[in-house]
C-alpha cells in the first residue's frame, strides 16, 4: 500500500479543514514547496496536492504552486481542484502534474470526463470520488450531488477507470480514524480497481488497518501536521509494505 501524503491549497499556503469545512481552516504553512521537500527527504515518492480555492470557484486557481514543486522535487503529483476543461486539464499537466483526480467534472460532464479517459489514459486520469452519507460530493465538499457512492464507481469503472480516491468526508480533518468498512467493500465490489483511501487516518495503526483491507494507498494530511505520525514512520512503513 502507497503512502501518499496530501497538500490542500488555499490562497497559497498549505491548509487543512475539518470535514470540508471551509471556516474551520488551519494554516500548517506559509510555503507548500518547503512541506513538500521534508516529505521528499523523508523518502516519499508521491504527493496528492488539492488546490482547495480551484474546487470552489471550479476553476484551477494555485497552479503557481504546483509548478514551484514540480519544478523543485522529483515527487510524482497527482492534482485536483477546479479542472473543468481539457484546457485546464492540460495546463496542470504542462505544469508538473503526472496525474490528475477529477470528482465534480465527472458528476457535472460525464462525457468530458470519459473523453479525458480516452485521449490521455486511465493511468493519468483518477476518479475522485469523495462521499457524504453515502452520496457523493461535489465542489470542494460543498454540495452533495444525487449520485450514489458506489453506482458512481461502477458506472467509471465500465467505462475504464482504474485508479479511484475514496473521502469520507465525514471523517476528514477529524483524526478519529478512517472508513475502514467502506473500503473493504470497495475493495472487495471493485477487485479490479486501485482503491485510495483517504481521511481520517490519525495514527500509525490506522495505516495498518488499512493496509488490511486492501486499498492500494492511502492519503495522510492532518495526522503529519499534527504531529500524530512522523515522516519517519510513513517512510518505514513505506519500505515495510
Amino acid at each position: 500500500m502507497e503512502i501518499i501524503p496530501a497538500i490542500d491549497i488555499i490562497d497559497g499556503k498549505c491548509v487543512r479543514l475539518s470535514k470540508g469545512d471551509y471556516n474551520r481552516k488551519t494554516v500548517y504553512a506559509e510555503d507548500p514547496l518547503e512541506v513538500a521537500l521534508e516529505f521528499e527527504q523523508a523518502g516519499i515518492r508521491k504527493l496528492h496536492l488539492v488546490d482547495l480555492d480551484g474546487a470552489r470557484a471550479k476553476k484551477v486557481i494555485n497552479l503557481p504552486v504546483l509548478e514551484r514543486i514540480a519544478g523543485n522535487t522529483g515527487l510524482v503529483i497527482d492534482f485536483g481542484g477546479g479542472v473543468q476543461s481539457t484546457e485546464d486539464l492540460q495546463r496542470v499537466f504542462d505544469a508538473g502534474a503526472r496525474q490528475v483526480t477529477g470528482g465534480s467534472i465527472a458528476v457535472r460532464n460525464p462525457g468530458l470526463f470519459e473523453q479525458w479517459l480516452q485521449q490521455f489514459g486511465a493511468e493519468k486520469i483518477i476518479l475522485g470520488a469523495d462521499a457524504r452519507k453515502g452520496m457523493v460530493a461535489i465542489s470542494g465538499w460543498q454540495e452533495k450531488s444525487e449520485r450514489e457512492l458506489m453506482e458512481f464507481i461502477a458506472h467509471y469503472a465500465s467505462k475504464g477507470v482504474r485508479h479511484v480516491i475514496c473521502t469520507d468526508v465525514s471523517k476528514d480533518g477529524m483524526l478519529q480514524g478512517p472508513s475502514v468498512k467502506l473500503y473493504q467493500d470497495l475493495v472487495i465490489k471493485f477487485p479490479n480497481l486501485s482503491i485510495i483511501a483517504s481521511g481520517g487516518v490519525s495514527r500509525y495503526e490506522d495505516l495498518e488497518a488499512l493496509l488490511a483491507t486492501g486499498a492500494a494507498g492511502a492519503i495522510v494530511g492532518k495526522a503529519i501536521y499534527e504531529g500524530r505520525i512522523t515522516l519517519k514512520q510513513l517512510s518505514e512503513f513505506s519500505n515495510a509494505y
